[in-house]
C-alpha cells in the first residue's frame, strides 16, 4: 500500500467542543505535506485521528482506496508510522533496542527481533545520523537525540504513510535542516509524508504540499507558494501578515526570519523563505 492520503469529512469532538470540523484534504505522495495554523488549530489532533490515536465522530481516512480505519492494529503498523512530538522518556531500554521495535509488525507473533531485523534497525539509525547512540539508553538522551531514535523507529517500520508532529521539536538548526532534507529524500522516493510544523521557513522550504488549519477546519490546500501566501496566513493568523521571499542562503537562523505561527512580533509579521 502506497499513495494518496485522503482525509473525507474527519470530524472529531472532545468535551462536548468540536475540534476537527468536516476535514477534507489530500496528502499527495512524492513529496512533504505541512500542516500548519496557529496554536489550537487542531494540526496534532488530525495527525492523531489519522494514525487511530483518536476515535473520530465520522469521517473516513483511506490510503489509496484501503480504509486505515478497517486495519487490524498490525496492519496499520505495517503501513502507518507516527513520531510524536514528546517521545517517551522512561524506556530503560537501548536505543537500538528501541529502534527494532519498529519492526514488531514485520515479525511473527511473539518473535524477537532477528538479524535481519536488527540490521534494518541499525541502517535506519544510520540513516537519521543516529548510529553513535545506539548502544546508549533511551532514558539518558536529550530530547533531540530522542526525537531521532523515534525517527529512526519510525522507518524500521517500513510505513508507505509517516505522519510527524512537530518533527523539529528540540532539534538544534542544523538537525533540524537534516532531518527535513531527509524526509523531502523518502518523499522523493515515493513515501506519503505529513508533518505538523510551526515554522513557516521550514514549511516553505521542504514542504510541496501545505494544508493550513484554522480553529479546525482547513482553510487552504495545496502547493507551498499559493497556500503560503499574505491572505491565506493573514487569515490563519487574524492579524496582518507580510511574505518576503528570499533564498534559503540569505536567512539566517533565528532571527526574524525564523518566525513560528505562536511568534508575537511588534510588525506582526511571517516572513516565509520559499525556495528559488
Amino acid at each position: 500500500m502506497s499513495g494518496i492520503l485522503r482525509v473525507d469529512r474527519l470530524a472529531f469532538v472532545r468535551g462536548g467542543r468540536l475540534i476537527i470540523d468536516d476535514v477534507d484534504c489530500t496528502a499527495p505522495s512524492g513529496s512533504v505535506t505541512a500542516l500548519v495554523g496557529p496554536n489550537g488549530a487542531g494540526k496534532s489532533t488530525l495527525l492523531h485521528l489519522i494514525a487511530r490515536l483518536e476515535k473520530p465522530a465520522r469521517g473516513r481516512v483511506r490510503l489509496d482506496d484501503h480504509d486505515l480505519h478497517h486495519l487490524d492494529r498490525r496492519g496499520l503498523a505495517r503501513h502507518v508510522a507516527f513520531v510524536d512530538q514528546s517521545p517517551e522518556t522512561d524506556l530503560a531500554l537501548r536505543v537500538d533496542d528501541v529502534v527494532a521495535l519498529g519492526r514488531f509488525a514485520r515479525m511473527p507473533r511473539f518473535a524477537a527481533p532477528g538479524p535481519a531485523d536488527r540490521e534494518i534497525a541499525a541502517a535506519c539509525l544510520d540513516r537519521v545520523r543516529a548510529a553513535h547512540l545506539a548502544h546508549r539508553r533511551l532514558s539518558e538522551l536529550s530530547g533531540g537525540e530522542r526525537q531521532l531514535v523515534m525517527l529512526a523507529r519510525a522507518l524500521a517500520q517500513g510505513p508507505s504513510l509517516l505522519l510527524l508532529d512537530e518533527p523539529t521539536n528540540h532539534l538544534d538548526v542544523r538537525a533540524q535542516l537534516q532531518s527535513l532534507a531527509l524526509l523531502a529524500e523518502l518523499a522523493g522516493q515515493g513515501l506519503t509524508i505529513v508533518a505538523a510544523l510551526h515554522d513557516l521557513n521550514l514549511a516553505a522550504a521542504y514542504a510541496g504540499h501545505v494544508i493550513v488549519l484554522r480553529e479546525g477546519r482547513v482553510l487552504a490546500s495545496g502547493p507551498a507558494p499559493q497556500t503560503l501566501s499574505p491572505t491565506v496566513l493573514s487569515a490563519a493568523c487574524q492579524r496582518p501578515v507580510g511574505i518576503a521571499h528570499r533564498r534559503p542562503a540569505e536567512v539566517p537562523a533565528g532571527g526574524q526570519w525564523n518566525c513560528p505561527f505562536a511568534a508575537r512580533s511588534s510588525a506582526h509579521r511571517v516572513v516565509v523563505a520559499l525556495a528559488a
